[in-house]
C-alpha cells in the first residue's frame, strides 16, 4: 500500500485549484521551488504524471483530475470532523469564503461580521467583493449574498436583511438649472448617471412599479460608473440624477445635498441573502456564522 506525504497531497490540491504553481505558492506561504519538488516526488512514486505544465498556466491529467476528484471530498469530511471537536471542545474555528456586492458588503455584511469575528476569534473569514453574479461553486467560495430575487432556485437562501428601495435623487443645483421630472418617461431628457453592469456589461435600466404595473427606463447621460462611491459623489456633485440604494443616500437628503423625487414610482422588494449550495457540507464554524447573519424583524 503506497503511504504519500499529506502534505504533497494538499499541495496537489491548491496547486490545481490555483491553477499556477505561483498562487498555490503564495497561498501556502511556500517557494515554488519547493512545491515544484513535492510534485514532482508524488509523480515519480506514483510512476504518473499528475499535473500538464505551460508557460502559461497548470491543469490537472486524466489521471491528477482523477486523484483530485476522490482526494477533495474526504479531506473536506475530515477538516469538517476536526473543526467538530475543536467545537465541543469550546474552540470554534474554521475558514470561510465569501462573495458579495459592493453595496451589500459595505452596507450589511462587514458591520454583522466585525462582532462575530471578535466573538470568534478562531474563524477567518475571506470576503471577495465582486458587483458580477459570481458562481459560488465554480469559484470555490462557501457561500455568497445577493438580492433576494437572483438567488439561484437550487440554493439554500438565507434571509440576513430586510427590504430595500431604489430611489432617485439629485443635487438641488441641478434641479434649479433642469427641473424637475415627474414621471420616469421624463428621465430620458435629462442628465442620468448610469451603471455599468459587470456580468452582461450592458447598462442599468432603471426599474420602477406604480399601480402593480412593472417599468423599466433606458437612461443617458455624461457619466457612467460601475462604483456607487463615485455614483454617490458625482450625484451629489450636480452632475447629473442618479438612481441609488436608499440607504446610501438617506443622510444626503436628510440634510438637503440631495432631493428625492418620484417616490410613488419606486417600490420596495427583497433585500440581501446568504445563499450556498444545498449539496455542499459546512463546518460548524459556518452555521455560527448563518445565525450572526440572519435578519430578525
Amino acid at each position: 500500500m503506497l503511504k504519500e506525504n499529506f502534505n504533497e497531497l494538499q499541495i496537489l490540491l491548491v496547486v490545481a485549484r490555483e491553477r499556477s504553481f505561483t498562487r498555490a505558492a503564495g497561498k501556502l506561504g511556500v517557494s515554488q521551488s519547493a512545491l515544484s519538488h513535492a510534485i514532482k516526488a508524488l509523480e515519480a512514486r506514483l510512476n504518473t504524471r499528475l499535473l500538464t505544465r505551460t508557460t502559461r498556466s497548470v491543469a490537472p491529467t486524466e489521471a491528477g483530475e482523477k486523484i483530485i476528484n476522490c482526494l477533495e471530498p474526504r479531506l473536506a469530511d475530515l477538516e469538517e470532523e476536526l473543526q467538530a471537536l475543536l467545537q465541543l471542545n469550546g474552540a470554534a474555528s474554521g475558514n470561510i469564503r465569501l462573495s458579495a456586492g459592493e453595496h451589500a458588503a459595505s452596507s450589511l455584511l462587514w458591520p454583522k461580521l466585525k462582532p462575530f469575528l471578535r466573538e470568534y476569534p478562531e474563524i477567518n473569514v475571506e470576503l471577495v467583493v465582486d458587483n458580477g453574479f459570481v458562481n459560488i461553486v465554480e469559484g470555490r467560495f462557501d457561500a455568497g449574498i445577493r438580492l433576494g430575487e437572483s438567488v439561484d432556485k437550487d440554493m439554500i437562501a438565507v434571509r440576513i436583511g430586510p427590504d430595500m428601495r431604489m430611489v432617485v435623487v439629485g443635487a438641488p443645483s441641478y434641479f434649479a438649472a433642469h427641473g424637475t421630472p415627474q414621471t420616469p418617461h421624463e428621465l430620458q431628457h435629462h442628465r442620468c448617471i448610469n451603471m455599468r453592469l459587470p456580468t452582461a456589461g450592458g447598462l442599468y435600466h432603471w426599474e420602477f412599479e406604480k399601480d402593480g404595473k412593472p417599468l423599466r427606463v433606458r437612461v443617458e447621460g455624461q457619466l457612467i460608473f460601475n462604483h456607487l462611491a463615485e455614483r454617490t459623489d458625482a450625484v451629489i456633485s450636480g452632475f447629473g440624477i442618479a438612481c441609488m440604494p436608499e440607504d446610501r443616500v438617506a443622510e444626503a437628503v436628510q440634510s438637503g445635498e440631495l432631493i428625492q423625487i418620484l417616490e410613488d414610482w419606486c417600490p420596495t422588494f427583497p433585500g440581501y441573502y446568504l445563499y450556498y449550495p444545498s449539496r455542499k457540507q459546512h463546518p460548524p464554524a459556518f452555521a455560527l456564522m448563518i445565525d450572526a447573519l440572519r435578519f430578525t424583524a
